[in-house]
């Protein structure tokens, strides 16, 4: 069960970092909320925890009750779990509210390679996630997600 709770929030945290690569041309907010999410794809494809992490806000929060150190956690054992890993956004939604405030709806595919029975593993999320600027950075403060065909919560 914490495997699977580690992997969606590690989702939760890199799919918002995926929007770089989908959708009709953007406005400012929106090609600033996809830069935003193209550099945390390279970091979460590359592994780099804390490079994602300073993606989240400090006061991040959401229906689950996870904070910003429970998807630091997470993230943490996700990636000392997987070898290798591979994301694939596809965009539903970009809503910009008064260029400081926005909501993304997103499925994102995501795979990794390791050292299981069958050596990878592979799960769809989609997800809702709601992002602040603060100080002139995209910073996430909260998500709701599920797996692919499920509720989001």
């Amino acid at each position: 069960m914490m495997n699977r709770h580690m992997r969606t929030l590690f989702t939760a945290g890199a799919a918002a970092l995926l929007l770089g690569a989908c959708g009709d041309p953007p406005g400012e907010p929106e090609e600033e909320l996809r830069a935003w999410v193209a550099a945390g794809v390279e970091a979460a494809e590359s592994e780099e925890r804390r490079k994602l992490i300073n993606m989240v806000s400090a006061s991040y929060t959401d229906g689950r009750g996870y904070a910003r150190e429970d998807i630091d956690k997470l993230l943490r054992v996700y990636f000392y779990r997987q070898d290798r890993i591979s994301l694939l956004p596809r965009i539903e939604e970009i809503t910009v509210y008064d260029a400081t405030a926005a909501k993304l709806v997103m499925t994102v595919g995501m795979a990794g390679t390791n050292d299981g029975v069958l050596g990878f593993s592979a799960d769809a999320y989609r997800f809702a996630f709601e992002l602040e600027k603060d100080a002139d950075e995209w910073q996430l403060i909260s998500a709701r997600w599920g797996e692919l065909g499920d509720e989001l919560r």
